[in-house]
């Protein structure tokens, strides 16, 4: 029963949300309503996401001098297949602002507390998996054209990729093979987890939502992962600290757009996809 539970949520015969279509400026509303919640405790949030961009920088340290120093970009590209799940406490603190509730940061940890917290983890190992996936596939990538040896030292690693003919293919299929992996998490889990702690849907359906809701609104979803993709990037090349605001501002814009895409509980609308 448990097993099932975490599957399909808390009652036999799940309803299945609906979604609606959006268009542009919802992306650009949702992510203004995440600053908006960004900015309601900055101290609060940042506090919270201080984790992110210290781990970034202890990455890139036990890369820099190690048989990984190849997987430093695949390392840091994969913060976008975990971060839909290491943002679940920004869902609820929106969640809480939302309801006029206590927002302080201490309640992004009331997660646990969630009846779905075991769809919640379940989904959330599936995005280990996929990271763990894409390390390894990233790094036969490389072996498969350099060889099983790791590069001496930074400077042969960047010769290595930009003035080869291996390093451009490196590149290039690395780069298609990122973007395969990013579209699957896209899909499966662009509102599956504030979905999750809002209805005990269980993952089965969480995860089906998100793959309609991506369906229903092909260009502007791919717009909305072209956007996360864009923002990341910024935050990595101020070395990591640009996380701290990035991270939680694309947390909480997270789940306005789940507002957007789902239909309330009870409620029809016109706008709905079927």
């Amino acid at each position: 029963m448990a097993q099932f539970h975490v599957i399909a949520g808390a009652t036999d015969n799940p309803v299945i949300p609906q979604v609606r279509r959006i268009g542009v400026s919802d992306l650009f509303e949702a992510l203004r309503e995440g600053f908006e919640d960004f900015w309601a405790k900055p101290s609060h949030y940042v506090f919270l996401c201080l984790i992110y961009p210290v781990a970034g920088l202890v990455l890139m340290r036990w890369t820099s001098g190690s048989n990984a120093l190849a997987l430093l970009y695949p390392l840091m590209s994969g913060f976008a297949l975990i971060g839909p799940f290491a943002a679940i406490g920004l869902y609820e603190i929106s969640r809480r602002r939302e309801l006029n509730l206590d927002t302080s940061w201490r309640h992004a940890f009331d997660v646990r507390k969630s009846p779905a917290i075991p769809s919640i983890l379940a989904v959330g190992a599936l995005l280990f998996v996929l990271f763990v996936a894409w390390l390894l596939t990233a790094q036969r990538l490389y072996e498969g054209l350099f060889g099983p040896d790791a590069p001496v030292s930074i400077a042969t690693f960047l010769q290595q990729v930009f003035n080869t003919a291996e390093g451009w293919r490196l590149i290039l299929v690395g780069n298609a093979v990122g973007f395969v992996f990013a579209v699957a998490v896209l899909c499966m889990t662009v509102i599956a987890f504030p979905l999750m702690l809002d209805r005990d849907v269980g993952a089965a359906v969480a995860i089906y939502t998100s793959i309609k809701a991506v369906a229903a609104n092909p260009v502007t979803m791919a717009l909305w992962g072209l956007m996360v993709a864009v923002l990341l990037l910024v935050g990595f090349v101020t070395i990591f600290a640009g996380l701290a605001v990035i991270i939680p501002v694309l947390g909480h814009a997270t789940w306005h757009l789940y507002r957007k895409l789902v239909v309330p509980e009870g409620v029809r609308t016109a706008r709905a996809a079927r």
